[in-house]
């Protein structure tokens, strides 16, 4: 383990196996890919707007342990398997974003990828921060 590097895995996340949750250097925390598990390591069940409230859920109970808040996140790129899902569920899945991160955004990026690790799993959200 490199000594300047923290590695983070929040007690309220499931268990990481092969990876950490996050990762802290300095002042920069990369937030490994959250699917929508939930603590005993099961993807919610109802759909993209479930899975997106439990995946970023999961990207900020990692940045929290970091000792960042959802303000300091400069980056996230979210993995879709369905875009047009998502896009139809876009004003619902920003009104979860501004309750639970407020109303400033990072840049960010979708993407339409053909599979996720979990095969239920539908949405993957992963980013960087950067902590004063």
């Amino acid at each position: 383990m490199a000594e300047h590097i923290e590695y983070i895995n929040p007690p309220s996340l499931s268990k990481p196996s092969g990876f950490a949750h996050a990762t802290k250097a300095g002042n920069i925390i990369h937030l490994a890919g959250q699917t929508a598990l939930d603590a005993e390591g099961k993807i919610v069940e109802g759909g993209i707007v479930e899975q997106f409230r439990q995946s970023f859920a999961n990207v900020l109970a990692s940045i929290e342990a970091a000792g960042g808040t959802p303000a300091d996140l400069v980056s996230v790129t979210i993995y879709l398997t369905d875009i047009p899902g998502y896009q139809r569920k876009g004003r619902e899945i920003g009104r979860i974003w501004r309750e639970m991160a407020g109303t400033d955004y990072p840049a960010m990026a979708g993407i339409g990828v053909t599979a996720l690790w979990q095969e239920e799993a539908v949405i993957e959200i992963q980013g960087v921060a950067i902590i004063k």
